[in-house]
């Protein structure tokens, strides 16, 4: 049997066109984690249209810093993408963008994110900014490869989108928050590792250079699961808090968001050992169906917390 001729038969896959590969090399699905910006303001229930129109500068220049970040990264980690059957297919590995233009477009995105916040938010939002980006570069040259501190990172990382949100608009971010975010986010970093390590040979260490291995699995669930409980622990702490009395009018009722966030947080693990999450948590969230039910039915239940005479 000729199995070349076989091969000659099979259609040739088409190029992406320009938009879509622009999009890749931009990381255009990841620009979801950004609307994290929004969080100070929806949580302390601000009226006017000054906060939202500060958040959404916020956004796009987050947008733009983050896609510049990305380019960078993919610039330094261009031959272990190659070798990764996950990330072969990122435009500069796969050659559909030379190093030459990636350069002037991180640079680009970069520069064109910082002028905007510089132009209409705070000073200390830039230096918010700036900070991001440096720490997202020394990030892929150094701390990806130490084993705990890259997820501690990733989740600061993510951390670092809501304070913006409070730089930006001037308006306090609660201690309950931050300690919210960082354990829930810590959850999903780490949901991102076990996944990534779910796909490689039993025993081998990790192609993507983290610094760990497929033994490490065990115990990296743990962790995630752990932190993800924790995170449910701090809001039903939060709901507690007499405080949270003067936001809501039947509070009581938030006390529906603790099932609802142990449900999301158990089915993402329970999927994530089952192999059927991909490796980065983002394209699963866009993706997951019962992920949008969650988050249409919490909202439902902040908003009816909020309605209605005490």
């Amino acid at each position: 049997m000729n199995v070349a001729g076989n091969d000659a038969l099979e259609p040739a896959r088409p190029a992406p066109g320009r938009l879509r590969v622009a999009a890749g090399l931009l990381r255009v699905h990841q620009w979801v984690k950004n609307a994290l910006v929004f969080v100070p303001a929806a949580s302390a229930h601000a009226v006017g249209r000054e906060p939202y129109a500060r958040s959404a500068l916020a956004f796009v220049a987050f947008c733009l810093c983050a896609s510049s970040a990305y380019v960078t990264n993919d610039l330094l980690d261009v031959e272990q993408d190659r070798r990764s059957p996950a990330r072969a297919g990122r435009p500069i590995a796969a050659g559909r963008v030379t190093p030459r233009a990636a350069v002037l477009v991180g640079a680009g995105t970069f520069l064109t994110g910082l002028a905007l916040a510089a132009a209409a938010l705070p000073l200390s939002f830039c230096m918010l900014l700036v900070g991001y980006w440096a720490t997202s570069v020394v990030y892929s040259l150094r701390l990806k490869r130490v084993p705990v501190l890259d997820v501690i990172v990733l989740a600061g990382l993510y951390a670092l989108r809501v304070l913006a949100g409070t730089l930006a608009t001037g308006i306090p971010t609660s201690s309950w928050l931050l300690t919210f975010a960082m354990f829930a986010f810590l959850s999903l970093a780490l949901v991102k590792r076990v996944s990534g390590l779910q796909m490689l040979p039993p025993g081998r260490a990790g192609t993507s250079g983290h610094g760990y291995c497929t033994g490490d699995i065990e115990v990296l669930s743990q962790v995630g699961v752990a932190c993800g409980l924790v995170a449910v622990l701090v809001l039903a702490l939060y709901i507690s808090n007499p405080d949270v009395t003067r936001l809501y009018a039947h509070h009581e009722r938030l006390w529906l968001l603790c099932p609802l966030g142990m449900f999301w947080e158990a089915r993402v693990w329970l999927l994530a050992r089952r192999g059927l999450v991909h490796e980065d948590p983002v394209v699963f969230a866009l993706r997951d169906r019962f992920g949008y039910a969650v988050g249409l039915a919490a909202a439902a239940v902040v908003v009816l917390s909020t309605l209605g005479g005490r």
